[in-house]
């Protein structure tokens, strides 16, 4: 990037977590830019720069363009800003039109935050503010109050750009979409486990997602609504393929050899088996739930335990300690809520009794299997298992 490139509009982006990662920084800080521009692969208006550890986008500062920074993970906070030439002239007036544009009265009160890492440059930091300061509150009348400002004017003089802000969001934080592994999310049709696939990919995590479809006891509504879901997680990642498993034989199967409070544990050691498989095939070493305790009758510590019995690889809970009402919350400002309450059952909901064991074990479900030819119907759903690129 060249001195003054460019003037007008643009983002700021910046990052918090990513400058503790020492040595690997370099690591991280590639994916996060690759995974921005990603993000902006179909807007031709917007161009992104980086330098001296910043990033910018150049060419606009649209709604569309901050609400795609939202949940590009590893950002940790951006503001729209306006680009000028390095001079002081440029900056006051730019400042001064800013200050015009907020909606203040005669009891107004505002600061200017200045930093000039270009030391090169006429002003230092505390002239900037002094001299912009002295513009704006001839221009506006607006008084001054470091310490709770109405309105804050952020000045940055760099070496290759220089750019003033009045307003900060906070962004997604976390880890680079792609820095941490994968997992094989079990995805279902309800609130919870989009919010768990969420919450992985805030720590780097890239998914694919494993959906169970009960057809024909459950509609292709069910299964629409998942793929709905699955797009909203895939938007933050390269690519996200859906495996979805015909399950519907392996139910019948233990459901027919097993007393009805087992049916539960028993559906959800398969999906496990199931989904070790599958993830195998791709060569992921770890699944995730969408489990919480204590939120139904079968997430106990007891049946989760005898789950994870017939599993191999770690089985991953981010919402485990989580309150529904925070799930909902997070359901609702990711976008995956309103898709998740359309009325369409899973197959969980299938051969459940009222009243399902609350403490079961690996030896008693062990006991119920071996009554049940529900190996014929795993590989058989292992190999009908239908897959979606999104």
């Amino acid at each position: 990037m060249k001195a003054n490139l460019f003037e007008g509009k643009g983002v700021v982006l910046r990052v918090g977590e990513l400058y503790l990662k020492g040595g690997n920084r370099h690591l991280f800080m590639k994916t996060l830019v690759t995974n921005v521009k990603r993000a902006f692969s179909d807007r031709d208006d917007v161009k992104l720069y980086t330098g001296q550890g910043r990033i910018f986008l150049h060419g606009a500062c649209d709604e569309d363009v901050l609400d795609r920074l939202r949940w590009v993970f590893g950002i940790t906070s951006y503001s729209p800003v306006e680009f000028c030439k390095k001079d002081i002239t440029a900056i006051t007036e730019c400042a001064v039109v800013m200050a015009k544009q907020f909606s203040g009265n005669v009891d107004t009160v505002f600061r200017i935050a200045a930093r000039r890492s270009d030391k090169s440059f006429s002003h230092t930091s505390a002239q900037l503010g002094i001299e912009v300061g002295s513009a704006v509150n001839v221009a506006t009348g607006y008084g001054v109050d470091l310490e709770k400002p109405d309105l804050s004017i952020g000045i940055e003089v760099g070496r290759e750009w220089t750019f003033l802000w009045t307003e900060t969001q906070k962004g997604g934080g976390g880890l680079p979409v792609g820095t941490s592994g994968r997992v094989a999310l079990l995805l279902s049709g309800g609130i919870d486990s989009p919010v768990a696939g969420h919450m992985l990919q805030k720590r780097g995590v890239s998914l694919i997602g494993i959906y169970f479809h009960a057809f024909p006891y459950t509609s292709d509504g069910a299964k629409n609504k998942v793929i709905e879901l699955a797009e909203v997680l895939a938007r933050r990642q390269k690519k996200f393929k859906l495996c979805v498993v015909p399950f519907a034989k392996v139910q019948e199967a233990l459901r027919d050899a097993a007393n009805p409070g087992y049916l539960v544990l028993l559906y959800r050691r398969a999906m496990i088996r199931i989904a070790e498989a599958l993830a195998t095939e791709v060569g992921i070493k770890a699944l995730a739930t969408g489990e919480n305790l204590g939120q139904v009758a079968s997430q106990t510590l007891e049946n989760m335990a005898a789950v994870e019995e017939a599993a191999t690889m770690p089985i991953l809970r981010p919402i485990l300690a989580m309150d529904k009402a925070e799930t909902i919350d997070i359901a609702r400002a990711i976008g995956t809520y309103d898709i998740s309450i359309q009325p369409f059952e899973d197959c969980c909901t299938l051969f459940v009794p009222a009243h399902p064991e609350t403490k079961g074990t690996a030896k008693t479900a062990a006991k119920f299997e071996s009554r049940a030819n529900w190996q014929d119907a795993v590989q058989e759903a292992i190999a009908n298992t239908e897959v979606i690129l999104l």
